[in-house]
């Protein structure tokens, strides 16, 4: 059972990201302050510090979680799937639940709205993509050691997140210029685009059904 301390400190840090995420979201993320994330829990710069390095690592705590619930999912698909199907599987698994745990600290409004300002704001994109090549190193560790391959003599599990990461991204711009800002938008974007993945690479290319010819 959790303890009294751990669960005060369990409250403070959430309540210094939903915080957080309010702020950014209202005034955008370079206007807003360590200070004013801290007066507005009514707690001390020094605690904020004591949970986050500093606001960007605020800003990205909900993200790291859902990223780390993916990996959770990418260890759980059987053996015997290709490695695609482990990424598209793990992928469509994590989204069941992640509502619920964003919810325990951010109205799930809020946490789209933030998501979307990451894609947006120069600054976070840039934070964004940094971190997201280290986790691609980290994910074609992980497919290769199911495959039983040496990733650095292997290029195949590189190559394949870096596809991955790619229709990842692209749908998250995509997902973030449009109008459905929900978690089931979210989820069918990514989804929809992710199918496209293995039919771009392996199928000769020709005019989408009901498309117009090219000029």
């Amino acid at each position: 059972m959790t303890g009294l301390r751990e669960r005060k400190k369990r409250r403070t840090r959430d309540a210094l990201i939903r915080t957080a995420h309010e702020l950014f979201v209202a005034q955008g993320y370079e206007r807003t302050t360590v200070d004013e994330i801290a007066d507005a829990v009514e707690v001390s710069q020094r605690t904020f510090f004591r949970y986050f390095a500093n606001k960007e690592e605020a800003a990205f705590a909900l993200q790291r979680m859902v990223e780390e619930r993916f990996f959770a999912a990418v260890g759980e698909r059987p053996l015997h799937e290709t490695p695609i199907q482990v990424l598209g599987n793990a992928l469509g698994n994590a989204w069941y639940g992640i509502r619920e745990a964003i919810q325990e600290v951010v109205p799930i409004e809020l946490y789209m709205r933030m998501w979307q300002l990451i894609e947006t704001t120069p600054a976070l994109v840039a934070v964004h993509l940094r971190h997201s090549a280290e986790q691609g190193d980290r994910l074609a560790a992980e497919l290769a050691r199911r495959a039983g391959v040496d990733p650095e003599d292997d290029p195949r599990p590189h190559v394949l997140v870096a596809a991955f990461a790619g229709v990842m991204q692209l749908a998250g711009r995509r997902w973030a210029a449009g109008d459905d800002v929900t978690v089931d938008g979210a989820r069918r974007l990514f989804q929809g685009y992710l199918s496209m993945l293995g039919p771009a690479l392996a199928e000769g290319w020709g005019p989408a059904p009901g498309a117009p010819p090219p000029p």
